[in-house]
């Protein structure tokens, strides 16, 4: 059975709502734009913005080439991972049972591991990332294709092409806005992901995160997540736009 009780619920709430209390900056309007030296300031508040937005640019970067992997990988066992291509049992097993152990996997598991493996630094939380990244969009990439029409299919294939020159040719031109959408999608999935990973060690803001806990620094706590907030908020404006305009939808 669960531990979740009312009363244990009861006696949390308030305690969340202290923490929150604590992280909140001490702004004061007289002072609110003076410079960082000055208590209940903005610039005070965000003393260390410089390095601060630097480590949100290296987040973005990890989540970016995850994506970039996670989605190639998951291109390539796409095509044997769906059913209406015919690409031999063995093949699509081996598919999509590849796909399942890597999108079942928590990518801070993967995190855990590869940072043993490769120490500490965005390498494993960019790896971590993209093996996740590339089971869940193999599972939606073959779906897509699954969906497709086989009639260009069949004419690439009646007129002698390969296998692979049909997936190219007849399938890809089809579901690529689709699965450019869903990469799109994941990309912004990914930017949260990558901040949660610097916290077993995947560098990124995560791990100015990780030590700002750690340490009871409040307001610096409040600082970084409201700028992880504004980055998140500002891709999932672009990336929706991009994803309205591949597709052709209305904005």
């Amino acid at each position: 059975m669960s531990e979740v009780r009312p009363a244990t619920l009861a006696a949390g709430l308030p305690r969340v709502g202290e923490y929150f209390g604590k992280i909140l900056p001490t702004l004061r309007w007289p002072v609110l734009f003076a410079g960082s030296e000055t208590e209940g300031s903005l610039a005070a508040w965000f003393y260390r913005l410089d390095s601060w937005a630097w480590l949100l640019f290296e987040t973005a970067n990890m989540a970016a080439l995850a994506t970039l992997m996670g989605a190639g990988a998951a291109l390539l066992l796409a095509f044997p991972a769906a059913r209406n291509l015919g690409a031999g049992m063995l093949a699509r097993q081996l598919a999509r049972r590849g796909l399942e152990a890597m999108r079942t996997v928590p990518e801070i598991v993967f995190a855990l591991i590869l940072v043993w493996a490769f120490g500490v630094g965005p390498l494993a939380g960019i790896l971590a990332i993209a093996l996740h990244t590339a089971g869940t969009l193999g599972k939606l990439f073959a779906e897509a294709i699954e969906n497709a029409g086989t009639g260009a299919w069949d004419g690439v294939r009646a007129a002698g092409g390969s296998w692979a020159q049909a997936c190219r040719f007849a399938v890809l031109p089809q579901v690529a806005p689709n699965l450019l959408s869903y990469a799109l999608l994941r990309f912004e999935i990914n930017l949260r992901a990558a901040s949660v990973i610097g916290f077993v060690g995947g560098g990124g803001i995560g791990e100015e995160l990780y030590t700002v806990i750690a340490q009871n620094y409040y307001e610096e706590i409040s600082a970084i997540v409201l700028l992880i907030l504004l980055c998140v908020a500002a891709i999932d404006l672009l990336s929706e736009r991009l994803r309205h305009r591949l597709i052709g939808a209305p904005r």
